[in-house]
């Protein structure tokens, strides 16, 4: 029997990227409660996002009357359909999927049962709470704190892993988790980020060359961050010579809009001589060059494969994850930004290194002196 495809309403599509824009919800969590596919929401934030940058190309003034006309023809249709919603419910065009989204848990006028009927659903299907398998949801966690211990194991050495610790799973089933993750067996280093075909790779400029002082060198990598009801993306922008975080950002998805605001805010007082960061698409989109051309900085990207042209990063990865995300273990996307935030603070101003003679980041890059 072949499964008809769900129809959504522009309105439905626009409460869902609006909430998919405010990163306050993984993924997971926003497919969960609208019971939309990871993808499709992916694919309708992208749309989105870039119908926003050709609102403000060339065509400004013709694509704002455009824009403004849409706006208000959503406002228009979202107006009308409260006042459907309040006396015709019946008669509104939504697949029962967005008809169960309408119902008002918390309203006392008018009783679950009667909400139902008003929609033309089944007063069971109220009560059905779709979940992320918490099979997978358990067995990332398991992959992300051994790839974190061996970042060198892919898929096959994880699943014997897995095996010898009692869980029944296939390596195909390994591997989708691990592109779930943005986990890729480059050894001994994970990829979170992928080269994009058409972009442009520079050499790497850090082979023998001694990182004297700050503000030389900074690096830029992209980490796998879990919650217990899914998973968000942390990028840090740091200053090699000290260690220190200049600044981070946490998303969602992998797109580069993340990586681009992180390195905006480190750029807003000073600049380093080189950027380094891996061949990903994030780092070698168009945006991303652009501002690192704009003031100057010479670009270095990691060899393929190799772990350690990027290894002070790894290492705040490591730490981060031992002594933060893992004894956490975040609940929301919120919970997860005040703890890194906190932590990366306390890692700057208190956590002494052992290669910088027992100072902190921030002593060593002056922040503050």
């Amino acid at each position: 029997m072949q499964t008809l495809r769900s129809k959504h309403t522009p309105a439905f599509k626009a409460r869902v990227v609006l909430e998919a824009l405010r990163e306050d919800k993984t993924s997971a969590e926003l497919a969960q409660a609208f019971q939309v596919h990871p993808s499709q929401i992916r694919r309708w934030k992208a749309q989105v996002k870039q119908e926003l940058v050709e609102l403000f190309g060339e065509k400004r003034e013709k694509r704002d009357r455009d824009q403004e006309k849409l706006i208000q023809e959503l406002y228009r249709q979202i107006g009308q359909l409260k006042v459907e919603l309040d006396w015709l419910k019946k008669k509104l065009d939504l697949s029962p999927k967005e008809k169960i989204l309408l119902v008002d848990r918390q309203c006392q006028a008018i009783s679950l049962t009667r909400q139902a009927e008003l929609l033309g659903v089944s007063r069971a299907s109220l009560y059905y709470q779709p979940q992320v398998n918490p099979e997978d949801l358990a067995l990332m966690r398991l992959i992300d704190e051994q790839y974190t211990r061996t970042p060198f194991y892919g898929s096959r050495r994880l699943r014997a892993v897995l095996m010898r610790n009692g869980h029944q799973i296939n390596r195909k089933r390994v591997q989708r988790l691990m592109r779930l993750m943005g986990l890729e067996a480059i050894y001994p280093k994970p990829h979170l980020s992928h080269r994009h075909k058409d972009h442009e790779i520079y050499p790497y400029l850090l082979r023998n060359l001694p990182i004297v002082r700050n503000n030389q060198v900074w690096g830029t990598d992209i980490t796998y961050i879990r919650l217990q009801k899914g998973w968000l993306y942390l990028v840090a922008m740091m200053d090699w010579f000290s260690r220190y975080v200049l600044s981070w950002e946490l998303s969602t998805s992998l797109e580069a809009d993340f990586c681009l605001r992180a390195l905006e805010t480190a750029l807003t007082s000073r600049r380093p001589e080189i950027f380094n960061s891996d061949q990903g698409s994030q780092f070698t989109s168009g945006e991303f060059i652009k501002k690192l051309k704009q003031h100057d900085i010479c670009i270095s990207m990691d060899g393929r494969g190799r772990a350690l042209d990027n290894i002070f990063t790894e290492r705040l990865w490591r730490s981060l994850k031992y002594e933060e995300v893992y004894l956490k273990d975040y609940e929301s996307v919120s919970a997860a930004r005040q703890g890194i935030s906190a932590y990366l603070t306390f890692y700057n101003q208190e956590r002494p290194h052992q290669a910088l003679g027992y100072q902190t980041p921030a002593e060593v890059y002056g922040v503050g002196i």
